[in-house]
C-alpha cells in the first residue's frame, strides 16, 4: 500500500460514527472542540492535535518521529474527510522516547505547520499551568482516540472529559484521573489515539491550552486505558512553541 493510500485509510477509519475518551467523555463539537484536529501517519498510526494558528498544530513528539509522513484530517461542508499536507515538523530538542515509554517526563511537545489555513475550525491560546498545581485541581482534556481499546473504529470523534491531578503534580509532568474512580477501577481517560490531545485549564478570559496528553494506563497502574492519563505540562515548552512559530511567520 502507497503511503497516500496508508492516508486514505486512516482518513475513512474516522468517518464512522463512534466516540473518543474512553470511559465515556462527552462528545462535543463547539467550544474548545473546534480547535481539536486528527493526524495520521503514513505507518497508520493517527493522533490528536490542536489548531494553535490557522497553519500550527500542537500535539506530542512521539506522534511524529521522523520517518514517516504526516497529514491532518479535516472534514468538509458535506463532511467527508479532507487530508491536509504538513509542511514541516518540529520536534522538541529534548524529547526521549524510552523516557516517554516509561511514563517518565520528557519533552513529549511538538509543532506542525500546514500548506494552507485550516478553515471552519476556531484556534485556542497557548499557556502554562498555574503553579503550585495542586492534587485535586481540574483539567479538560479532550480527544479523537478510541473508546473501546483495540477497536480502530471506536475513534474520531471529538470527546473531552474532566480530570484531576494526583499523585505529585509538577512542571514536569502531570498525571491526572477520573474523580469518581481515582484510577483504582475503570473510568474516564485518555486511550489510543488521544495521545496529542489538549489539555485545557479554565483561565479568566476562557480555556488554555496548558498540556498535551502523552500516555495512559488502565486502572491501578495496569496496561490500557481508563486509569491514569500522563499529561506533559508546557510550562517548560510554552517558550520553545512561541520560537518555533514565530520563526515560521505566525505569531501567537
Amino acid at each position: 500500500m502507497t503511503k497516500f493510500a496508508t492516508f486514505i485509510a486512516g482518513a475513512l477509519l474516522l468517518t464512522t460514527p463512534a466516540h473518543a475518551i474512553v470511559g465515556g467523555g462527552t462528545p462535543q463539537a463547539e467550544g474548545v472542540a473546534r480547535a481539536v484536529v486528527t493526524i495520521v501517519g503514513s505507518r497508520g498510526n493517527f493522533c490528536t492535535g490542536s489548531l494553535i494558528a490557522p497553519k500550527l498544530v500542537l500535539t506530542v513528539a512521539h506522534c511524529v518521529q521522523p520517518g514517516a509522513d504526516y497529514k491532518v484530517v479535516d472534514y468538509g461542508a458535506d463532511g467527508k474527510p479532507q487530508l491536509m499536507n504538513v509542511r514541516i515538523v518540529a520536534i522538541h530538542p529534548n524529547f526521549n522516547m524510552q523516557a516517554m515509554q516509561a511514563h517518565r517526563a520528557t519533552a513529549d511537545v511538538a509543532l506542525l505547520q500546514l500548506e494552507i489555513p485550516l478553515k471552519g475550525k476556531s484556534t485556542v491560546p497557548v499557556g502554562a499551568p498555574q503553579i503550585p498545581i495542586q492534587v485535586g485541581s481540574r483539567f479538560t482534556i479532550a480527544g479523537m482516540g478510541v473508546t473501546t481499546r483495540g477497536d480502530g473504529k471506536s475513534g474520531g470523534v471529538t470527546r473531552v472529559a474532566g480530570l484531576v491531578a494526583t499523585g505529585q503534580p509538577g512542571t514536569l509532568q502531570i498525571r491526572l484521573v477520573d474523580p469518581v474512580t481515582n484510577g483504582v477501577r475503570d473510568g474516564i481517560g485518555a486511550c489510543t489515539g488521544d495521545s496529542g490531545g489538549p489539555v485545557f485549564e479554565d483561565k479568566p478570559n476562557g480555556p488554555v491550552i496548558v498540556g498535551v496528553v502523552s500516555w495512559s494506563t488502565g486502572p491501578n497502574g495496569a496496561a490500557g486505558c481508563g486509569g491514569l492519563t500522563g499529561v506533559t505540562p508546557l510550562t517548560l515548552y510554552r517558550d520553545w512553541i512561541l520560537q518555533t512559530a514565530r520563526s515560521w511567520g505566525a505569531m501567537l
